[in-house]
């Protein structure tokens, strides 16, 4: 069996196991991405492990928060743990939206691990035409 060594990968496991699993009142961050895609604002959140029942999301005037719970496997007494590196506990992300964007509307779907959220932008943030008015409503003053 080949084995590859990475010391940054090893020094991100011993500060994880250091700082120790995510609680409510500390979780620790998850990954994300987040980019405009047409006429909408979409995050993508990794969260393999974690079941659909288990991701909270909330929307507080602008400021989205995202929380999700990793839980430990049930395993049996006769179970030996050899390495255990995916971390468990609370995750969390908080995003402040710009108020362009329409946070009635939010869409959020997960798959295989990954949650999407697609925030629309609001119409009154979009680019519009304005129309010039003609002149036929010019009056002139004498005096």
């Amino acid at each position: 069996m080949l084995m590859r060594t990475d010391p940054f990968r090893e020094l991100d496991r011993l500060a994880q196991q250091l700082a120790g699993p995510g609680t409510w009142s500390r979780p620790s961050a998850m990954a994300m991405d987040a980019y405009r895609e047409g006429d909408a604002y979409v995050v993508v959140f990794d969260l393999p492990g974690v079941s659909a029942e288990a991701i909270d999301i909330d929307v507080e005037r602008n400021m989205l928060t995202v929380r999700a719970e990793r839980r430990p496997v049930a395993k049996s007494d006769d179970v030996q743990m050899e390495l255990s590196e995916r971390p468990l506990g609370v995750f969390s992300r908080q995003i402040v939206l710009a108020d362009t964007l329409d946070t009635d509307r939010i869409k959020a779907d997960y798959d295989a691990g990954v949650l999407t959220l697609r925030i629309p932008i609001a119409e009154r943030a979009k680019p519009r035409k304005i129309a010039v008015g003609g002149g036929s409503d010019r009056r002139e003053i004498s005096g």
